[in-house]
């Protein structure tokens, strides 16, 4: 049976969840050109749809259920880079996040394609047709982009990562509001360290679909995974008393942003 690569819950509040990256699904010939590294799906969002079940009531949520290495949906369907210049992995990953190769046989630009159209188009497809919708209905909508890795990546940044890890592109994303009231609340997580606009200053999900003058506003929020797993490493075991304190913040800042919908609404 094909797998369906986006899930939909449909809520009747202004705040759509994205969840790009926590789907481990791969096609069978897809997963078979994998190294045994690349097999480990290392680069999952572990646990990231858990940690965000049921606290906002009305939330709608968009879930890709396909893992990252089959396309990866919070980069540019053209493959241009984020974040020039420094080290990032691409539409299709040909490394890990330690830039270890994971492929014994690379996609060409035509497999590349393929899976552009049957991964990464109906994703998006489903997350504009939600956002869409919710605007319509509240005269806002207002994305926040779910994310989380691992705290050490010497590959992609030094020592060790905030906790919280806003993502508004630099303030062009969202109205100030919403960006002032995550950032309120990460900097008062007693035992969390945060930051805005850092090395995560927001995907191709959070640039593409934050455009406040439209009423669409958007913001990623990037996880240190050691908040809420008990390792790390596999087999990136949930965490619940980590993740019941994590919790709290997270519904706290939900809230707040739900909060200044009525006071967006164009």
């Amino acid at each position: 049976m094909r797998n369906e690569p986006v899930t939909v819950t449909r809520g009747d509040g202004p705040v759509v969840l994205g969840l790009p990256h926590t789907g481990t699904y791969l096609p069978d010939e897809i997963f078979r050109k994998l190294t045994p590294r690349g097999q480990e799906l290392s680069d999952t969002d572990w646990h990231i749809h858990r940690l965000y079940e049921a606290l906002l009531p009305g939330a709608t949520t968009v879930r890709a259920t396909f893992h990252r290495y089959v396309i990866d949906a919070n980069r540019p369907p053209d493959g241009a880079s984020l974040y020039p210049g420094q080290n990032t992995t691409g539409l299709v990953p040909l490394t890990d996040f330690d830039g270890t190769p994971i492929w014994t046989e690379e996609p060409d630009e035509a497999e590349i394609a393929a899976r552009r159209d049957a991964f990464h188009a109906p994703y998006h497809a489903a997350l504009m047709a939600e956002l869409e919708r919710v605007r319509a209905k509240h005269g806002v909508a207002i994305l926040y982009d779910c994310h989380s890795i691992r705290s050490h990546i010497p590959f992609l940044f030094d020592g060790k990562l905030p906790d919280f890890n806003i993502g508004t592109a630099g303030g062009t994303t969202c109205d100030p509001a919403i960006e002032a009231a995550v950032a309120e609340v990460c900097a008062a997580a007693e035992g969390y360290t945060s930051t805005l606009n850092g090395r995560f200053k927001g995907g191709w999900t959070t640039r593409n679909y934050g455009r406040p003058e439209e009423g669409f506003h958007a913001i990623q929020m990037e996880l240190a995974q050691d908040t809420h797993l008990e390792t790390e490493v596999a087999p990136y075991a949930y965490d619940e008393s980590k993740a019941a304190k994590l919790r709290v913040h997270l519904a706290e800042l939900l809230q707040r942003i739900e909060a200044l919908a009525p006071a967006l609404a164009k």
